[in-house]
């Protein structure tokens, strides 16, 4: 069972930063970032971004150019960094890794992002 461990987050004032890091219990293929609104169950988690082993990224839309996600694969680490933040990238943001070879998929707790206007 992989662990994901997640550290970041908090509350921000519109047009500032926040950083959001997660770690792993071991090196895993592709490790990313999704969000979701409220911790409601019918709620859906999006994704906000992801990179693989070979630093292959891919961004939502709503985030390019001002997230940006970087991994450290010898730490096991994944970093999102988020600037000019807008009050609606406030949600829930979920540490998300995949395992390729045995189509696995891990969470994390998630951390509470809130951009206040």
């Amino acid at each position: 069972q992989v662990q994901l461990v997640e550290s970041g987050g908090g509350l921000v004032q519109a047009g500032g930063s926040l950083r959001l890091s997660c770690v792993a219990s071991v090196s895993i293929d592709v490790m990313g970032w999704y969000r979701q609104v409220s911790r409601n169950e019918g709620q859906q988690r999006a994704l906000v971004a992801r990179v693989t082993e070979n630093n292959s990224t891919t961004y939502a839309d709503s985030v390019k150019g001002r997230f940006t996600i970087s991994r450290d694969n010898a730490k096991n680490t994944v970093t999102l960094q988020m600037d000019s933040l807008k009050p609606e990238d406030t949600a829930v943001y979920y540490c998300n890794a995949f395992d390729i070879t045995r189509r696995n998929v891990y969470w994390g707790q998630g951390t509470q992002v809130t951009v206040s206007s």
